[in-house]
């Protein structure tokens, strides 16, 4: 049991020192384009919809039901189509804590007389007057700063995958840069609105709903910066 115990860190660090070691001397790979739904782990996406209405007849009429101008709209409106989804996110946060806390106690214990049999139940030298004298100290002092800010400033082109029964469009768009030997990675993933969409097809990130927006890299700096499988597992299952 000892053994397996041991044997662990070595098989979970040699999961990803395998695909690390395939990739020596080489950036990572490209991923190949694919269809999103292909992907096992897509899911259709269900939001609550309205109930149907049945569009009204319009024989005599140039409007088209749906349209948004008599011209023909350019922006995305069907699965395969695409939209720029812009992705600005500028977040800063800081936070500082400061805690204190003294304590100090003196505890004294004394019986000169016990019924005038201290001496006997004493030995011989103690004095009953001093049976017990403590003193305790404990002082705490923690002060904790936290300072973060991230910018980042992307368009990425995002696929039309289904059309929701009340008109909204799930999108999903996947970018990667390879630059030297670091590979970027950016996903999106939401429902948005048609009416949403500006002129030039383009849509902010923050009218997607459900939105998950993921950047992050694979490579040489990438691995630099992630602790060891090692280290990691200690983390984790050290109490202390």
């Amino acid at each position: 049991m000892r053994a397996a115990f041991l044997l662990l860190p070595l098989a979970l660090a040699g999961c990803g020192s395998l695909e690390r070691l395939s990739r020596v001397g080489r950036p990572p790979e490209l991923s190949e384009v694919r269809n999103p739904t292909a992907d096992p782990a897509w899911r259709p996406v269900s939001m609550p919809m309205p109930g149907a209405q049945e569009a009204p007849s319009g024989a005599n009429s140039l409007w088209r039901t749906g349209s948004r101008t008599f011209l023909r709209d350019q922006r995305a409106s069907q699965v395969g189509d695409l939209v720029t989804v812009l992705v600005t996110v500028s977040d800063n946060a800081q936070l500082q804590n400061r805690t204190q806390r003294s304590r100090a106690g003196t505890d004294s214990l004394g019986i000169p007389q016990i019924f005038g049999m201290q001496t006997r139940w004493l030995p011989r030298g103690a004095s009953p007057a001093s049976l017990l004298d403590a003193t305790g100290g404990q002082t705490s002092d923690g002060d904790g700063t936290v300072k973060r800010g991230e910018t980042i400033n992307l368009r990425l082109a995002a696929t039309v995958t289904q059309v929701l029964p009340n008109g909204n469009l799930v999108v999903t768009g996947k970018q990667e840069v390879r630059v030297s030997a670091e590979l970027r990675e950016l996903s999106v993933q939401g429902v948005i609105r048609p009416e949403d969409i500006a002129s030039d097809n383009t849509i902010r990130h923050d009218r997607l709903a459900e939105a998950r927006i993921a950047y992050g890299g694979r490579g040489t700096l990438s691995d630099l910066q992630q602790p060891r499988y090692g280290q990691q597992l200690l983390d984790a299952v050290l109490p202390f």
